[in-house]
């Protein structure tokens, strides 16, 4: 499962991209699956375990996500 940090949180906060531990491309992430998550808010410097998942529009999403902690 990879796993990475939230580097980037788009500007009404619905939307991120994490920065991913191995290197690899980074993954865009939704609120709605960090709700899940059982979080309110995406922030920067949250770390996350994920699965990934294609979308319609072939961009990787984080799934499934696991809170390993805060850089911040």
């Amino acid at each position: 499962m990879p796993s990475g940090t939230v580097k980037y949180v788009g500007p009404d906060g619905d939307w991120a991209f994490i920065s991913r531990d191995d290197k690899q491309p980074k993954v865009f992430l939704h609120l709605s699956q960090v709700e899940k998550a059982g979080f309110d808010a995406i922030e920067k410097g949250q770390r996350w375990s994920f699965d990934m998942k294609e979308g319609r529009d072939g961009r990787m999403s984080a799934v499934n996500l696991e809170f390993l902690g805060s850089d911040r």
